[in-house]
């Protein structure tokens, strides 16, 4: 069933439920093959108005395996569940939907198409309802105390009464959903269902043959002479620039000058360096890549353009990484460093580089990389290997460390306190807003809701996190941060 049918027949059964003709929405709802999990929590509160609470407790199944994140589903299905005097269930559905309230005071789902407002003190309420059902009244006094810290005004004067009936251990009335209220599609939608004839009945204004009577979109026009104009060339066309390589092998870059590319990936050789570094363009981005990682392309039709050249993919060890020369790679952004200063490249949780005098004293080296990190010196360890066993420290022999310098660049590597106890003493968690789908290899996807692991900001538009298993990087934009308590 196409979009359009679905949002027709959805249409067709709110505005029978809004004649009050019950029968005949449930009726239409039940014919939609594919219905949203919207479409079957309006099926579920159908089937609790008609008081069948095995098909509504169905369809609210339904719902929330379509939407996980919808916390009026499973404040449905609590009450549901209530009803049937399941009351174990009750209280878990409604504590996942305080849950996805994510520490809302409220959700006003009139963006969504439903006018109802769901309070974070009512959700609590009915918890606190379900253990006092289970016997468990200190439970039940102690979700009533939380619910005062997310009550409003207007739902201050339920929770006191319920307070007081848990202190004489008296039941007390559950806070219900209004089920004649339904999930509405959304209104422009509905209103492009209808045809418009925005044209009208076209008229002949003018017409090179005499009492021309034709309606269509056109007049009958000459014949023209000469033959017809060639095709114009697409803008992708015009806009090609370099020489198409294949990738032959993965690179993983290590600064934010380099581009990361997987075999197969077919990129635009922009300029090439002496040191055997391309600067290249790939998925409108650009950056360097070893040459030696690239082999021309076979021959590639685009219009009136040919990439021509050979292309063969290697399972054999990827060649070795060129050494990256200054002034000699192309498109670099990195200065070049002057005859008494050293590029010094920094692997932390992000690889960077300061410039730092030649022969300069530990002092020197590590106020560069507390500001650099915006952290203090005394938190900072440095080390001349991966390993972390040679420590640099205020006792090293500056000369040792700078003598390993090559063409006046040196790398070491960089952990903090924190990351040395094993877990960082802080950690923070995102959220995330929207969906994001990795388009290169070192960036991480996840869907809108997931939960992600701050591990590093590398710079002010991205973050690096771990998500599901994966670690990458992506935009700051698409995720805010959340307390550690809501995981």
């Amino acid at each position: 069933m196409s979009f359009v049918d679905t949002l027709r027949q959805w249409d067709e059964a709110v505005t029978c439920a809004d004649r009050q003709d019950w029968p005949e929405a449930l009726s239409i709802f039940l014919s939609i093959q594919q219905p949203n999990s919207k479409i079957c929590f309006d099926i579920g509160c159908l089937h609790l108005l008609n008081q069948d609470l095995d098909a509504a407790e169905k369809a609210f199944d339904c719902s929330i395996r379509k939407d996980e994140h919808l916390a009026v589903a499973f404040f449905q299905r609590g009450i549901t569940f209530y009803k049937q005097k399941r009351y174990e269930e009750s209280s878990a559905d409604f504590q996942r939907a305080f849950k996805a309230l994510r520490n809302n005071q409220l959700i006003d789902y009139k963006a969504l198409g439903l006018r109802y407002i769901l309070y974070a003190c009512e959700v609590l309420h009915n918890v606190a309802l379900a253990e006092a059902q289970l016997g468990n009244w200190e439970n039940a006094q102690k979700n009533l105390a939380k619910a005062l810290d997310y009550k409003t005004e207007a739902k201050l004067s339920v929770i006191d009464k319920a307070l007081q009936a848990t202190l004489k251990q008296k039941l007390f009335r559950l806070v219900e959903f209004p089920s004649k209220t339904l999930f509405k599609p959304n209104k422009h939608y509905v209103a492009e269902l209808e045809k418009k004839d925005y044209l009208g009945k076209s008229k002949v204004v003018a017409s090179v043959v005499p009492q021309d009577e034709f309606s269509g979109f056109a007049p009958l026009q000459p014949q023209v002479e000469d033959g017809p104009a060639a095709p114009k060339e697409p803008e992708v066309l015009r806009a090609l620039e370099g020489e198409a390589h294949t990738v032959l092998f993965e690179f993983v870059p290590e600064t934010n000058d380099e581009l990361a590319v997987v075999p197969g990936n077919i990129v635009f050789v922009l300029q090439k360096g002496a040191d055997n570094w391309a600067y290249v363009v790939f998925n409108e981005r650009k950056g360097l890549v070893p040459y030696n990682y690239l082999e021309p392309t076979l021959d590639i039709s685009l219009g009136s353009k040919k990439i021509k050249g050979v292309a063969r993919l290697h399972s054999r060890d990827p060649p070795r990484i060129p050494e990256r020369i200054q002034g000699l790679s192309p498109g670099s952004t990195q200065q070049q460093p002057e005859d008494n200063s050293c590029f010094v490249k920094i692997r932390f949780t992000f690889n960077f580089a300061v410039l730092v005098p030649s022969g300069s004293s530990y002092m020197v080296l590590i106020e560069k990389i507390s500001k650099k990190l915006n952290l203090n010196s005394t938190v900072i360890t440095l080390s001349s290997d991966s390993r972390g066993k040679n420590l640099i420290d205020n006792n090293t022999k500056m000369e040792d460390v700078w003598s390993r310098a090559q063409g006046g660049r040196i790398t070491l590597w960089c952990t903090t306190k924190e990351q040395s106890d094993g877990k960082p003493q802080k950690e923070v968690y995102l959220v995330a807003l929207h969906s994001y789908e990795s388009s290169n290899p070192e960036d991480l996807s996840f869907q809108e809701g997931d939960k992600i692991k701050l591990l590093s900001k590398v710079n002010q538009d991205w973050l690096e996190g771990q998500c599901n298993g994966n670690t990458g990087i992506f935009p700051a934009s698409f995720a805010e941060e959340v307390p550690v308590d809501g995981q």
